[in-house]
Parts: C-alpha cells; structure tokens; sequence
C-alpha cells in the first residue's frame, strides 16, 4: 500500500539587524520588546525540506547531516504543531534543513532556518498563506526570522496585541548596498540570544533606558532607508549595536559576546572611515563582525576586514530576496 505523503522544500537568507531588536514582552509567543530594522542577505541561506510522513512515529530533525534532539528538535515541533492546528493535519514530519554558514554563532542562523521551515512546513501541508501570515508564524520560532519572509531591508514591528497579531515584518525597501562579513571562528556561542535577552532584561539596570531610546533609532533608520542615505543608516546602525551591546554587557553579571578579533575589526572599520571611506559596523550576539558599505567600497572594506588578526574569511553579501519555495509535492 503506497502512503501519501507530501513534501516541500524552502529555502530563506538569514538578516542582519541594523536597529536591533534585544528583548521579549511574551517570551512564549516570541513578542519582541522593541521593533528592528533588518537587512536580507544573498549568499547566507537555509535550505529546508519537510515531508509529511504518515508511517513515522514522531517528527524528525537532520540538521547539517546529523540527527538532532533536544532543544532543536523541540523547537521544530512546535512550529510543526502550530502548522498542523491550522491544517488539520495529525501526522508526523521529517525535517531536512541545512545552512551555507555557521549555526547558532552569531549568523542569525535561526532567522532563515525558522523562516525556511515555516514555508516548507506550510506548503508540505497544503497551506498558501501570505507574507503577513507566514511572518507571524515563522516568528513563534524564532523572533528574527519573521523578517527573513521578506528581502531587502524589512521592518519588524513590536506589536500591542497580546496574541501577536500585529508582531509581523513587512519590507521597507530595496536598495543596493553591501554587507561584509567577518567571521572570527566557526563553533557555537557560549550563550544563546534567548538567553542573552532573558538575564539581560532581568539584570541589567541599562536595559530599559536601551527600550526607552528605540523608537528615535527606529524612526531615523526609517528615514535613512527612505532616503538611500547610507551615513544616516550606518552612524543608527553603530549606535543600535553599540547601546544593545551595553545592555547585555551590564547585565549581572556581564555577558560579553565580542571576541579580541571582534574588538579590532570595529577599530578597523572606524580607521577605515578616517580615511574617508563610507563604511559601519554592526554586530550581532556572537563575535563576527558584519560592515555596511556602499557596492564600489565593498572590495577595500572586505580586504582590510580579511586583514584583521582573528578574522578567518570573509562573505560580501548584497542584498537577499525573502524566502522562496524550491519544490513541492507528493
């Protein structure tokens, strides 16, 4: 007897926060305590395959090649639970999901990866939701990966809906810039971001003066998208990294997520634009360093950032569209 089974494949670019979002107001639907602006990035992607399988006992998770359990397993099943609530759908499902990039260090690895499995998952069950609907589930996941739905720079919102309704990304613009990133080592942070927000809006007596300033970084990165203007962006950008990097390092105790190499590369980048190149860093829970740069200064920026002890290769990224379906069917 043959089973029906059905399958989809999605594949979703990870996005780098340039006003960063740090902080939960409902840690259970994964509502952020601030909104972010965000930007797609071509070159750093998830590739995602669910199947829905009525023989199988339970949900399965090979990531990067390897069975995986425990916490990522969990947190697959409960976005496959949400999927089958709004399907209809009872069986089980093998998730196949690999990434072009280190997981789970700093990378916004969770950002694609829960993006790309909300779509697999939804079309493997027979859903076609739209880009709003499919934002706020991939956020139940993980909360940066409701903008990684979207390309281009894309913008998070807070929400004030207790159920989250109004917690989703929508694209702001597409504007041809260049992300270069630095990547100081390939293994897994010592602390995950869910922690890192957790024990910094618990301890750290600069985390509220972090949510107070926000709205002022998110209407200035707005405007700066707006109007193509990139010094704008970048001096918002360093600015949001900096003060949600001084929230958590003011935590009790502290947690520090830069490395030397990181250290250096803002240092770097800072010279660099002493010399008159047009160039800002940013950085995320983790110790790579990413720099927004114009397309023409991209190949001086990624040869100076190659140059920093610590930092073991480089990715130039543009611009990235939002996720996509790569196959589908029984």
């Amino acid at each position: 007897m043959s089973l029906h089974i059905n399958r989809a494949v999605a594949e979703a670019r990870t996005n780098i926060a340039l006003v960063k979002y740090w902080g939960k107001r409902n840690e259970a639907l994964n509502l952020p305590a601030v909104g972010s602006i965000s930007l797609t990035l071509d070159g750093l992607a998830t590739r995602t395959e669910v199947r829905f399988d009525p023989s199988l006992a339970a949900d399965t998770l090979n990531l990067n090649g390897t069975p995986a359990a425990g916490k990522p397993l969990t947190r697959v099943m409960r976005l496959l639970d949400l999927v089958r609530a709004a399907s209809g759908r009872t069986g089980h499902a093998a998730v196949t999901s690999s990434n072009n990039f280190p997981t789970a260090a700093g990378l916004a690895s969770s950002a694609s990866a829960f993006a790309a499995l909300a779509l697999a998952a939804t079309r493997a069950a027979g859903l076609s939701l739209d880009g709003a609907a499919l934002s706020n589930l991939a956020r139940r996941g993980s909360g940066s990966a409701a903008r990684s739905i979207f390309g281009g720079f894309v913008e998070m919102k807070a929400g004030t809906q207790e159920d989250g309704g109004d917690s989703i990304a929508a694209p702001l613009a597409t504007w041809d810039v260049r992300m270069v990133v630095g990547i100081t080592g390939e293994g897994m942070k010592a602390t995950l971001s869910t922690d890192g927000m957790r024990h910094t809006a618990e301890t750290s007596p600069y985390y509220r003066a972090w949510v107070e300033s926000h709205p002022a970084d998110l209407a200035a990165g707005r405007a700066a998208i707006v109007h193509r203007d990139l010094q704008a962006l970048g001096e918002v950008a360093e600015r949001s990294c900096l003060s949600m990097h001084g929230s958590a390092l003011a935590a009790r105790p502290g947690i520090l997520y830069w490395s030397g190499a990181t250290v250096d590369a803002f240092h770097m980048i800072r010279a660099l634009r002493s010399d008159g190149v047009g160039v800002w860093f940013t950085n995320d829970a983790g110790p790579h360093v990413k720099a927004l740069c114009a397309p023409a200064d991209a190949p001086r920026v990624e040869k100076a950032l190659a140059s920093v002890h610590g930092v073991v290769r480089t990715i130039c990224c543009p611009p990235g569209a939002g996720a996509v379906v790569i196959e589908e069917g029984a």
